[in-house]
């Protein structure tokens, strides 16, 4: 019978198999002590010459960093192994010889790596790092399906821009033009006028020719929107689901972040309340650092930096210049050159997060916004019927998944949250 390693414990004293690929060896003598990992943890066993047949003591002999193979024998318990227990081999079966792997322990240059990414995942680091994306994958989706959102998936092919034309990719779609989706925001807003609380989760594309550490052209992002939600109500969202996603990751993957070396003092910070700070505070911090800033400028990624320097945990910046900001956004009804929307800035260096905003609910005024920023109408007519149907006061954010994995990880580069990074100059493997 073939176990998990991570189930070791259920089978103390009893014969299993374990299926997997050798991570390292070492042998003395007469023994020989097979580090095997399956996907789910690691094991030792440990292959004593005088209980195996010639044919298993010559496999262990040559099996090679990364070869395939199935190993036969009795857990017992071994608090100096990984994983406290491990297996005394009485058969192994080579399903394939791997041979000399290319990533060594020795230093890689990260070109390198990225080169042989489809192997690279197979370190423990890697490893950890998809272990942890996966639990905040889960918690985000326990979090808003615990509070009854509905998940609606929007298309991936769309007929005009959301966050503006300058970073689309563009497809021709059967004699016609179309492209690579930047949010499925606006198909969300139409399914919270039919199910209230909706939320999409999926790949979105920005052709942005950026090479910084915070950047990919290809990233999956999570986006929840709720009818009859302002941007107070949109804020207290976001910061408890926020919360909550840290918690799940600190109670969860514990081991990783020690495979990690992540010092999770600055996550156990990220409890209620973040701070909430307009952009004209935000400004100010800037210019007393003496930063250079230029009001009415969007947030560089050392602007964002310098801004969280100040707090110990994620901030709100809200009460955006409305020529900054894109053309759904409603404006501040207490001063028209500003729009109710909010970033959410990381601690130490990982910049912004999520971006947020009640949305324009009056047909006139969001068709003169859409006439503003130079977008066709013509294209924007379903999304102008959610304003003549039955129009309604809503709001929602986006959180980028691969930054939030970079910022919970403590990763210096955001290329290592994605199994297959996609940036301006990789598209291999």
């Amino acid at each position: 019978m073939i176990i998990s390693i991570n189930k070791a414990s259920g089978y103390v004293g009893k014969e299993v198999q374990i299926a997997g690929w050798l991570y390292n060896k070492r042998s003395s003598g007469k023994l020989q002590f097979l580090i095997l990992r399956d996907g789910s943890g690691l094991m030792q066993a440990v292959v004593f010459k005088k209980g195996v047949s010639e044919e298993t003591w010559g496999i262990g002999e040559e099996i090679t960093q990364e070869s395939s193979v199935i190993a036969t024998g009795t857990i017992s318990e071994e608090p100096r192994s990984p994983g406290g227990f491990e297996l005394q081999v009485t058969s192994l079966e080579l399903v394939q010889k791997a041979e000399e792997y290319p990533i060594s322990p020795k230093e890689h240059g990260i070109e390198f790596l990225m080169d042989n990414r489809h192997l690279w995942l197979r370190s423990k680091r890697q490893h950890a790092i998809l272990r942890v994306r996966h639990q905040i994958i889960r918690a985000m989706r326990d979090y808003l399906d615990d509070r009854d959102f509905t998940l609606v998936d929007p298309p991936i092919f769309t007929p005009n821009a959301c966050e503006g034309t300058s970073t689309l990719f563009e497809t021709e779609y059967f004699g016609s033009k179309a492209y690579l989706t930047q949010s499925g925001q606006l198909y969300e807003e139409a399914a919270a006028m039919a199910l209230g609380k909706v939320y999409s989760f999926g790949p979105t594309f920005r052709a942005e020719k950026s090479k910084t550490r915070r950047h990919l052209t290809e990233f999956w992002m999570l986006e929840p929107e709720v009818a009859y939600m302002d941007i107070n109500g949109d804020m207290d969202l976001i910061e408890d689901f926020m919360v909550e996603v840290v918690a799940r990751v600190l109670d969860k993957c514990g081991e990783e972040l020690k495979v990690l070396e992540r010092d999770t003092s600055t996550l156990e910070k990220v409890t209620k309340s973040f701070p909430r700070i307009s952009y004209d505070e935000a400004a100010k911090i800037l210019q007393d650092k003496g930063t250079g800033f230029e009001y009415g400028s969007d947030f560089g990624g050392t602007d964002e930096t310098v801004i969280a320097e100040s707090f110990d945990r994620p901030v709100m910046i809200h009460s955006w210049p409305a020529d900054i900001k894109a053309f759904y956004m409603k404006r501040d009804p207490n001063d028209k050159s500003k729009v109710l929307a909010v970033d959410v800035i990381a601690p130490e260096g990982h910049g912004e997060l999520v971006g947020g905003s009640q949305r324009e609910d009056n047909l006139d005024e969001l068709r003169k916004r859409i006439k503003e920023h130079d977008l066709s109408e013509k294209h924007f007519e379903w999304y102008l019927d959610l304003r003549r149907y039955g129009s309604v006061p809503h709001s929602g954010f986006g959180i980028g998944l691969e930054r939030t994995v970079g910022w919970i990880c403590g990763l210096k580069h955001v290329r290592e949250s994605i199994p297959f990074p996609r940036m301006m100059h990789r598209l291999t493997p």
